[in-house]
């Protein structure tokens, strides 16, 4: 665990701070005492831990509007914060600002079965817009593994995706209206609820921002019908190259399935005891294929799947019979974050997206690293569009594992950059993958993109030192780990 800094204010500063909060919000929406701000000192990375100086819960979006202008008058630093699930320290506090935490707006404004939207506070979780959306057959698309607790907001800030998000996509092409407030308190819609809006996409731009643009009231989602059916192939194999290069003859073959997804041997092995699947845990790869829609389309498609995983090599085949089987089938991939602890103390989840092309070449470099670093690493990830998710397990109580644990994850994201992918798909930047923004965009890129952030927060308080690396640090991380013309990422800058 590292603390990233001790107290980095005065108490009369958070006196001032506590005193002109306290003057536009009900006292039990204002937290200073270490007790109360202690569940917010990280978020899902919690390797990285900073107590807040003042944590606030608004309720509707005129205390959220009166939140910012204090924070813009008196200088002070917001994080914004949603259900706290995220993995990349999105949400890590800032020790002399303010955490803005949106839990409390958690309504489902309306729902419209005809016009197939929901409208809803940023607060709501995903799935309970689909536990909503039930009894009319309609239902949100994007379903990242922690659905059951991360909030809509996260996932705005994020972009998150989920097992279907190859046929459905991710946040950013189901959301159709952001109401969100500035940091100068000023209310703004972006998008709205037709085919399109008129100027510059500027939704598109603000999600995946990670809360460094302006902090979400209200969203109008997208809601789908339910399929009539759905079935999910298992298939094994005994190489993981053949897997991987499953993936890509399934895509080549014309098919897009409503979810592609491949697990190796390492995380077959710690999830089968836990939920019981059935997987096949001599496998040294499995990949999970499904269809959905009509009977007559999902027969169709699921006999054309199974003949290409054959063809690919598959040593076995397993089709789901009913729904509680296919259920079945995924609970083990939903699973595999928490099922990581069962064999080890602690796991470091990573975050990258490659070519498909690409994916067994990668599969194959990161098990040569697990003899360099020293380490297990599980991979679990959305193979369909080649989002990996390798999950590097370590001990944070045996000296120097998670520092190897870091370089190992940071060696990844080199490599994914290397075969032409990118350092995220739906975790963000945040704090953890900062440095690694130096190696993927250059100088002009980076300051193109603060030029986005000044757009919008010309004073620089919304969770700044995130996402975008400065000059300076990337020049001192370059000046550190440059051997041979090419950048390093052993013993990366500390926060």
């Amino acid at each position: 665990m590292n603390t990233l800094t001790e107290v980095a204010f005065t108490p009369a500063r958070q006196r001032e701070v506590v005193d002109a909060l306290r003057a536009v919000l009900p006292s039990s929406s204002v937290l200073f005492n270490q007790e109360d701000t202690r569940p917010y000192e990280c978020d899902g990375l919690s390797a990285y831990r900073q107590l807040p100086m003042v944590v606030v819960l608004p309720e509707n979006e005129t205390q959220v509007a009166a939140v910012l202008k204090v924070c813009r008058r008196l200088a002070v630093q917001i994080v914004p914060r949603g259900a706290g699930t995220g993995l990349s320290g999105g949400a890590t506090p800032i020790a002399d600002g303010v955490v803005l935490s949106t839990a409390r707006l958690n309504k489902i404004v309306r729902l419209d079965p005809y016009a197939r939207t929901a409208v809803v506070q940023p607060g709501v979780r995903n799935l309970a817009i689909s536990e909503a959306a039930h009894a009319h057959g309609l239902y949100y698309a994007p379903d990242p593994s922690s659905q059951i607790a991360c909030s809509i907001g996260g996932n705005i800030a994020e972009n998150s995706g989920g097992v279907h998000c190859l046929k459905y996509g991710l946040t950013v092409h189901n959301v159709l209206r952001v109401r969100m407030v500035t940091i100068e308190g000023e209310v703004v819609e972006l998008g709205n609820e037709g085919l399109d809006a008129p100027g510059l996409d500027l939704l598109a731009v603000f999600i995946g921002s990670e809360g460094m643009l302006g902090v979400v009231t209200e969203v109008t989602v997208k809601l789908v019908p339910k399929p009539q059916a759905a079935r999910v192939i298992m298939a094994s194999f005994d190489d993981v190259v053949k897997g991987g290069n499953a993936v890509a003859n399934v895509i080549a073959a014309g098919i897009i399935p409503a979810g592609l997804e491949m697990m190796d041997k390492t995380s077959s092995r710690m999830v089968e005891p836990f939920v019981k699947a059935g997987y096949d845990t001599d496998a040294e790869a499995i990949l999970l294929c499904e269809s959905d829609g009509t009977p007559e389309e999902v027969e169709e498609e699921i006999a054309h799947m199974s003949e290409v995983l054959r063809i690919s090599g598959a040593t076995a085949i397993a089709v789901s019979r009913d729904e509680a089987e296919r259920l079945k089938f995924w609970s083990g991939r939903k699973n595999a974050f928490p099922a990581a602890g069962r064999i080890s103390p602690d796991y470091y989840c990573m975050d990258g997206t490659i070519p498909r092309k690409h994916l067994a070449k990668v599969l194959l470099d990161i098990a040569a690293m697990e003899k360099t670093y020293q380490l297990r690493c599980a991979n679990v990830f959305h193979a369909g569009d080649g989002n990996l998710h390798p999950l590097i397990l370590f001990d944070a109580n045996a000296s120097g594992e998670f520092d190897r644990a870091e370089k190992f994850g940071a060696a990844i994201l080199e490599l994914c950059v290397e075969v032409g992918g990118t350092i995220t798909g739906e975790h963000g930047v945040g704090i953890e993958k900062i440095n690694s923004m130096c190696v993927q965009f250059s100088p002009e890129e980076r300051e193109a993109f603060f030029g986005v952030k000044r757009s919008f927060d010309t004073a620089f308080l919304l969770n700044s030192d995130k996402a975008i690396p400065t000059l300076h640090r990337c020049a001192e991380y370059g000046k550190m780990h440059v051997r041979a013309g090419q950048l390093k990422f052993a013993d990366l800058p500390r926060f």
